[in-house]
């Protein structure tokens, strides 16, 4: 089978990583998924950016198979494909340590909705999941990671909601496509770094009122992704 386009467009989502500073070093991966055939294709792990191809992306099915590729699949492989298999509505999963980002999470605080920027990307605050246990760790623990973000998503839609930090670790971000997942993570961190700055100019700063934060994410997402309770 022809996965050339797929490859393509693993290859230039995770060209963009470095381009938008959302990595240092290799600390990043974009995994992006063809759902009809059930395979999606990740970065390789410890690859530097300079020296990727879209030879190099590596092929593997929803069960973990190797479909194609000769080098090591990224460590977060198996994150991506519990990510990958449970959302079902997305295509695309980036995985960073943008430093804002990770700040809140090593925190263990969600990044509140201060303004407009915020809500139109993401409809309420952007949630940290709970700490792995040491069982997790131990077993199984990259799948354990996805897992732990899927438990946090009960009940809410990870459409609206397309970014979560898992804490003491980072950010997932998931999309429709590669080039919209990237854009989303660097929305991510953007918010990031604001929501900290506004909370150092002034601790007591409220949340977005519910009404300006509704109306800015649903006129440019829809109301098909609007979900209550915040």
């Amino acid at each position: 089978m022809n996965f050339q386009s797929l490859r393509e467009e693993c290859f230039e989502a995770n060209l963009a990583l470095p381009r938008t500073g959302l990595v240092d070093l290799t600390f990043g991966n974009v995994s992006v998924l063809d759902r009809e055939r059930g395979v999606f294709a990740i970065k390789p792990s410890g690859v530097d950016y300079r020296e990727l191809s879209p030879e190099q992306m590596v092929l593997l099915d929803l069960e973990g198979r190797l479909v194609e590729g000769s080098l090591r699949p990224s460590s977060d492989t198996p994150t991506h494909r519990c990510l990958l298999r449970a959302f079902t509505g997305i295509r695309s999963v980036v995985h960073t340590h943008s430093r804002h980002a990770v700040a809140f999470a090593q925190a263990g605080q969600g990044i509140p909705c201060f303004g407009t920027t915020h809500a139109d990307y993401f409809h309420g605050e952007v949630p940290v999941t709970r700490a792995l246990t040491t069982e997790e760790i131990s077993g199984e623990y990259e799948w354990e990671t996805g897992q732990v973000i899927v438990e946090r998503f009960t009940g809410l839609d990870p459409l609206a909601q397309p970014a979560v930090l898992v804490r003491h670790h980072g950010p997932f971000v998931w999309a429709g496509s590669g080039s919209k997942a990237v854009e989303t993570a660097q929305a991510l961190e953007i918010v990031a770094e604001m929501a900290l700055k506004t909370r150092q100019l002034n601790p007591e700063s409220a949340p977005i009122p519910g009404a300006l934060h509704d109306k800015h994410f649903l006129r440019k997402h829809g109301v098909q992704c609007f979900i209550t309770g915040r």
